[in-house]
C-alpha cells in the first residue's frame, strides 16, 4: 500500500514538472514571438510595486512637482553667475540652486532694461534676505518687497496680486519699479531712496547707504570667482567640459565621415548617370556640422545656394550636378577634402 502512494505521488510530481516545464517553454515562445507582452508585463508590474510602495508612505503622486520649482543646476550656469549664487548661499543661508534661478533671472532682466544684476540682488538682499514670502507691516511683500497694492496694475499682467509671493514675478515688477526710479531721479543712490519710499522725506533711514555696501561686497568677491566657488563645483564643471569636448570631437569626426561621403557621391554622380541621390538626412547633418567646423566649407557650401533643401525630389543625381558649372563642384571637393 505505502509503496502504491509513493507511486502515485512520484507520478504527480513528475506530472507537475512536465506541465510546469510546457509552460516555460510556451511562455517563452509566446515571449519570443510578441516581445511587447513582455514590457507590457514590466509595466504592470511596476506599476503594482510603485502603487505600493506610494501607499506605504502614504504619498500623493505629483510627478510634475519638479516643474513647479523655482531652481536650476548651476552647472548650467555661467561662471560669475555661478559665483554670485553661491556667495549669496553662503551669507544668506538659502539654498544655491534657487539662488541660480534668481541670479539668471536678474542678469536677464538686467540685460534688459540696462541694470547692474548685482544692484537688483543686492535690493533683494537688504529688503527680504531671499525669502519670497517675507511680508512687511506696511504690506510689502516678497522679494523685492513691492507694494502690491500700489502696483496692482503690474502684477495683473501676472494673473493677480498673489504673484507677488511668485519669486520670478516679484522680481520682474520689482527691479521694473527700480529702473523707474533711477530714471526719474537720474542716480541710483537717489533712486533707492526713491524705490524705498523715502522720496519726500528727510532720509531714507541708510536704507541706500545699506544696499550700497551690500553692492560693493558681491562685486568684491565677483573679482576672484575662484575662491568663491566651491572645489566640487569646480571639480563637477571641468568634468562636463571635458565631456562637452568630447562630444563635440565625436561630432567633428562624424561631420568628416559625412564630407567624404558626399564628396564621394559629387565624383560618382558625375561619372555615373545612374547613381541614386542620398537623402536630404544623409547630407544635410554633415553640411551643418562643416559648416561649423570649417569657415572655408561653409564658403563652399554657400557657392552651391540656391541649392534645393529637399535634395529627395531629384530621381537622378546628374540632375543636381548639372544645375552647377564644373568649377564650383570643384571648388567644393577641394573644400570638402582639406
Amino acid at each position: 500500500m505505502t509503496h502504491t502512494i509513493l507511486r502515485l505521488i512520484r507520478t504527480l510530481l513528475l506530472n507537475a514538472f512536465a506541465l510546469l516545464g510546457m509552460s516555460l517553454v510556451f511562455m517563452g515562445l509566446l515571449v519570443h514571438v510578441k516581445p511587447e507582452l513582455l514590457e507590457l508585463g514590466e509595466q504592470h508590474l511596476y506599476a503594482a510595486l510603485h502603487d505600493r510602495t506610494v501607499a506605504r508612505h502614504e504619498l500623493d503622486v505629483a510627478p510634475e512637482a519638479h516643474q513647479r520649482v523655482t531652481a536650476v543646476d548651476l552647472l548650467d550656469l555661467p561662471e560669475e553667475q555661478a559665483a554670485v549664487a553661491f556667495w549669496l548661499s553662503r551669507k544668506y543661508k538659502v539654498a544655491p540652486e534657487p539662488l541660480g534661478a534668481l541670479v539668471a533671472e536678474a542678469y536677464e532682466l538686467g540685460l534688459k532694461r540696462n541694470l547692474d544684476p548685482t544692484l537688483i540682488l543686492s535690493v533683494m538682499a537688504i529688503e527680504s534676505r531671499f525669502n519670497p514670502y517675507a511680508q512687511s507691516a506696511v504690506g510689502a511683500q516678497g522679494l523685492m518687497q513691492v507694494m502690491t497694492q500700489v502696483h496692482e496694475d503690474k502684477y495683473a499682467h501676472f494673473g493677480g496680486t498673489r504673484a507677488a509671493f511668485d519669486p520670478v514675478s516679484n522680481l520682474q515688477v520689482g527691479s521694473l519699479i527700480l529702473k523707474d526710479c533711477i530714471d526719474r531721479f537720474g542716480s541710483v543712490r537717489s533712486g533707492l531712496v526713491c524705490y524705498v519710499g523715502a522720496a519726500k522725506l528727510p532720509n531714507d533711514g541708510g536704507y541706500s547707504t545699506k544696499v550700497l555696501a551690500e553692492h560693493a561686497r558681491l562685486q568684491q568677491a565677483l573679482g576672484n570667482t575662484s575662491k568663491v566657488l566651491p572645489s566640487s563645483f569646480l571639480q563637477a564643471l571641468k568634468a562636463r567640459r571635458l565631456q562637452q569636448a568630447g562630444e563635440e570631437a565625436g561630432s567633428i569626426e562624424v561631420a568628416g565621415d559625412g564630407a567624404e561621403q558626399m564628396a564621394s557621391w559629387t565624383a560618382t554622380a558625375d561619372t555615373e548617370p545612374g547613381t541614386k541621390a542620398p537623402t536630404t538626412a544623409a547630407l544635410l547633418p554633415a553640411h551643418q556640422q562643416l559648416a561649423a567646423q570649417d569657415h572655408s566649407s561653409a564658403s563652399a557650401m554657400s557657392a552651391l545656394t540656391p541649392l534645393p533643401m529637399d535634395f529627395g525630389q531629384f530621381d537622378q543625381p546628374d540632375q543636381l550636378v548639372s544645375m552647377r558649372a564644373p568649377w564650383q563642384i570643384s571648388q567644393l571637393e577641394a573644400s570638402l577634402s582639406r
